[in-house]
């Protein structure tokens, strides 16, 4: 393996347009450099919560079963599997050629491992939700492990994309954020964590033993806060890959021949979300009102392109309710609404009892454009009188307050979902993840349908109605989902790009 060095242009014009040293220099012929606003904080899949730590836990981690390149189910830890007649137990044979990267054996004690940890109430897994229709996991010898559902389930194996963890790299049933693990993490993955290093980037290493061997030698995420620079250093061959391209970029790297440019498309979408648990928001009008008075297309246009949503499902799945209408801008019928839920407007500001109404957003500090879609926002509120004030909050912060205390009035952000777009925990009043307090009897009863049902066309009237249902109650304003395009140096080949973590066939690429 011989390293490439920069080409001198790059080196003369970095300092020019005043890009950061980023520990720039020679890069090896076979690595892949990208580049992450943030980078993560730890490596534990038990703890996601942003999509730099699943792109990072796709080349590390493996789950029993993963997708293969038509989006359907294929196994992956898992070799073969039976199930009952009653559907509700699984039994799994596991790989016999599956390791960890310190050389073990994958078993079935730490399929069982992981999921008691997940559902381990002390663990505080953001990721409990998807191990909550398990009932039970026993190992019934090394390479077989048994899985009782809470139900009957008619594919439980699309279920079962999570990541496992190696019980030996842990003491006890419970695994917390501060374990040494975050920062050494062992996988069975195609790459190994090789390094965190001071200048925030993280270098993954080729498991030289994984059944499918890398064709990558060298993959390293390199934290780029500021997104202007990262085409830059794509163009003057800093990097090698970006996730995804700002709409401004496009351009410029689709007329540069040394960049190629891959369309794809996302499963997640952007949404203004309520704390419906803090007057006045408790209140459908006061929602229903700032509602219709915010301009979707207007906040999107800045940004790029992509589908105005209604609901909590994008356009091109089978659950989006197309019957449902969006609601427009129209300040007349916002005025209207603010009025009937008591409230006068005096001067600039809209009040009731004295109290003037207002309004705090919150946004992670990692959410691209969230920057440009609030400062959008606040103009279109404040125009209409609910003035506006802003917090950007990095990891900590945005767990404190919004995870833990909800201490906000609207949040922006966005959520991302695998093909199985499950929104259980964001909607059941019951949910690991619904932090807006929302309360519903109609959406839990389509839920738990849509969760109990063996047939298809049931589960899909299902949620669409509860497509409608959330809209109408205005938990939420649905935003969008954004067209995406990655881009990749021309060096690197054989790129298929996983819609929902972008790394999940990263064995098949290559350097030239």
């Amino acid at each position: 393996m011989h390293p490439r060095p920069l080409p001198s242009p790059a080196l003369l014009l970095l300092p020019l347009l005043g890009l950061p040293a980023l520990g720039l220099g020679m890069a090896w012929a076979d690595e892949l450099r990208y580049a992450e606003d943030q980078a993560p904080a730890i490596v534990n899949p038990l703890f996601a919560t942003t999509m730099s730590e699943a792109r990072v836990h796709e080349l590390i981690f493996e789950g029993l079963y993963t997708d293969d390149k038509d989006l359907a189910t294929r196994p992956d830890l898992a070799e073969s599997a039976q199930l009952s007649e009653d559907r509700r137990e699984m039994t799994i044979l596991l790989r016999s050629d599956a390791t960890w990267h310190d050389g073990r054996p994958v078993t079935a004690d730490d399929v069982v491992f992981t999921i008691r940890a997940m559902k381990d109430a002390a663990t505080a897994s953001t990721e409990q939700g998807r191990v909550d229709w398990i009932e039970s996991a026993t190992a019934v010898d090394p390479t077989s492990v048994r899985l009782r559902f809470v139900r009957p389930e008619a594919r439980p194996e699309d279920k079962l994309f999570f990541k496992i963890l190696p019980a030996h790299a842990f003491e006890g049933a419970t695994v917390k954020r501060t374990d040494p693990f975050r920062s050494r993490p062992i996988g069975s993955g195609p790459f190994r964590l090789e390094s965190f290093n001071e200048d925030g980037s993280i270098r993954m290493g080729r498991y030289e033993e994984h059944r499918d061997r890398a064709g990558l030698g060298t993959v390293t995420m390199r934290e780029v806060s500021d997104k202007n620079y990262q085409a830059k250093l794509l163009m003057y061959e800093s990097l090698e890959a970006l996730v995804r391209v700002l709409p401004r970029d496009l351009a410029v790297l689709q007329a540069n021949r040394k960049v190629e440019l891959y369309p794809y498309q996302t499963n997640s979408w952007w949404y203004l979300g309520f704390n419906l648990e803090r007057k006045p928001f408790d209140d459908a009008r006061v929602r229903g009102a700032i509602s219709r008075m915010i301009d979707v297309e207007a906040l999107l246009a800045p940004i790029g392109t992509g589908d105005t949503l209604t609901g909590p499902f994008v356009r091109s799945s089978p659950f989006y309710n197309h019957k449902v209408a969006p609601y427009v801008a129209d300040e007349a019928a916002a005025a209207a609404l603010l009025q009937e839920a008591g409230y006068t407007r005096s001067g600039d500001s809209w009040t009731k009892g004295g109290k003037p109404l207002t309004l705090r957003v919150s946004a992670h500090k990692s959410l691209e454009s969230a920057q440009e879609v609030v400062i959008n926002l606040q103009s279109q509120l404040q125009g209409q009188g609910i003035p506006v004030t802003v917090d950007f909050l990095d990891e900590a912060a945005w767990r404190s307050a919004i995870w833990r205390q909800q201490d906000y009035d609207l949040i922006l952000s966005q959520w991302s979902f695998d093909r199985n777009e499950d929104v259980r925990e964001q909607f059941h009043s019951q949910g690991s993840r619904n932090f807006t307090g929302y309360q519903s009897a109609e959406a839990d009863r389509l839920l738990d349908l849509a969760r109990d049902s063996l047939d298809p066309q049931e589960k899909k009237q299902a949620l669409r109605d509860l497509h409608a249902r959330v809209h109408d109650d205005m938990p939420m304003v649905f935003l969008w989902t954004l067209d995406s395009y990655s881009a990749m140096a021309v060096d690197v080949r054989n790129v298929v790009i996983h819609p929902f973590y972008f790394f999940t066939w990263a064995t098949d690429w290559s350097m030239q």
